[in-house]
């Protein structure tokens, strides 16, 4: 198309027109493989437990603009039902993790949690893990933390949180207690190694 009007391809083609259909169909075949492939290089370490008011998931997206990745969850009902009557329709990814690991670290901290830990700790009998010891293995978690890959980041918040509850006004993140229990397990290994 030049200055609005069409003109047929005068050139021949560059490769031949059974390579072309080979390689559309290898393209077409692949698509779901290399769609997943991009989701599994974008991490989403909230994936499966953030949700927006009313108890609707949020799940994991990402946009490029510029060559950047803006990584962020969005409500699963704001995208069925339009974003129009969402309160919170999509939050940045990096900002909520960020907030979310920082509220862990501080609950880990705090004396109930250490107590409840080395309780359920001491409950398992003659191998219990000393207070001490319990303390120093939680207060070393947060310098750690950046060290740590983030699949063992994701496996660490997979193990301590239940759920996160977003709201207009803020979040509230809710620890599990299974997760205590195993955490109090690894620490037993590490204590004894």
């Amino acid at each position: 198309m030049h200055k609005g009007t069409s003109h047929p391809g005068e050139h021949e083609a560059i490769i031949d027109a059974a390579t072309w259909d080979k390689v559309q169909a290898v393209l077409a075949a692949n698509r779901v493989a290399r769609a997943n492939g991009t989701r599994a290089q974008t991490p989403a370490l909230l994936r499966g437990l953030i949700f927006a008011p009313g108890g609707h998931a949020m799940t994991p997206s990402h946009t490029r603009k510029a060559g950047r990745l803006y990584r962020y969850y969005v409500a699963s009902d704001a995208i069925r039902q339009g974003y129009a009557d969402c309160p919170v329709r999509s939050v940045p990814a990096a900002e909520i993790e960020e907030a979310v690991v920082a509220q862990v670290r501080h609950l880990l901290c705090t004396p109930e949690i250490i107590a409840r830990t080395w309780a359920a700790a001491k409950r398992d009998g003659d191998n219990a893990v000393p207070e001490r010891d319990v303390v120093k293995a939680i207060s070393e978690l947060a310098p750690l933390w950046d060290e740590l890959f983030p699949a063992e980041q994701a496996r660490i918040v997979r193990l301590l949180v239940e759920r996160v509850d977003l709201s207009p006004d803020g979040m509230r993140v809710r620890l599990c207690a299974e997760g205590l229990q195993t955490l109090v397990e690894e620490l037993r290994l590490k204590v004894a190694a």
